[in-house]
């Protein structure tokens, strides 16, 4: 079965090299297509139709690849995977996260609009979708039974986060901020614009501290890797795409 017979696709996103790389295992048929410097691997998983990118680092770069997904390949769905930094303090190195909501905590056009909220939307929050959300729950549960997993806001920037201080500051002004990252809520805000459905997990991978750079490749390769890889495959056993699950949530 060949993308062209239309059925409905998936978008499978990876913030690595090494967890895209996890995933591609799983795809035994392949095929590469380079489109805006990415590469865009299209084929089969799980009886679903998937297009497998890297995001790119960055809410730029991250904005670009999912616009191309949604305006070349014409996904119905996304689903993104990657590593954080943890912010609250019941969370920890090893647990993954899946997000709720997304911010982006570096958005500030003050005094001409409130702290956080994207000018001309009228809003600092993007919501996740609710069914692909709590299917990527239970799968990430199943997946990975010795990982603890968390549910809710996760916060973006353009910024490695990796002193305590800073760290501190986004705990202090983003109360209930699970864990820190660089591309997610430029993809929901693009998904939003579109009316696509998105899912977003974090396997977390330091505390976002003054350690935070501490084997940080190493962790990808060993732990953030094969969870990613898991809890896909995990995730496209359980989504029905046949039944859309009807855009992003207010």
């Amino acid at each position: 079965m060949h993308l062209s017979e239309r059925m409905p696709r998936i978008a499978l996103m990876g913030a690595m090299q090494e967890e895209l790389s996890a995933v591609l295992a799983l795809m035994q048929d392949a095929r590469c297509e380079t489109v805006a410097g990415r590469q865009f691997w299209l084929g089969h998983l799980n009886g679903h139709t998937v297009v497998a990118v890297l995001s790119g680092i960055g809410k730029v770069a991250a904005a670009i690849t999912a616009t191309v997904l949604i305006e070349k390949y014409q996904v119905q769905s996304m689903l993104f995977t990657g590593v954080a930094g943890g912010l609250a303090r019941h969370v920890k190195v090893g647990d993954v996260v899946v997000g709720v909501e997304l911010l982006q905590h570096d958005m500030d056009a003050s005094p001409l609009f409130p702290p956080y909220e994207v000018p001309l939307l009228g809003r600092a929050r993007f919501q996740t979708d609710q069914a692909m959300t709590q299917c990527l729950i239970e799968s990430a549960a199943q997946a990975l039974p010795h990982a603890q997993v968390h549910a809710g806001l996760i916060v973006s920037g353009d910024q490695f986060v990796s002193s305590a201080s800073a760290s501190q500051r986004l705990q202090a002004n983003i109360s209930d901020a699970l864990a820190v990252e660089m591309e997610g809520a430029a993809l929901a805000q693009v998904c939003f614009a579109y009316g696509i459905p998105l899912a977003v997990v974090r396997t977390l991978s330091d505390r976002a501290d003054d350690d935070a750079h501490t084997d940080f490749t190493q962790f990808v390769k060993d732990v953030a890797s094969p969870y990613s890889a898991a809890i896909v495959s995990e995730f496209l056993k359980r989504f029905t795409s046949t039944n859309p699950v009807g855009g992003n949530t207010t």
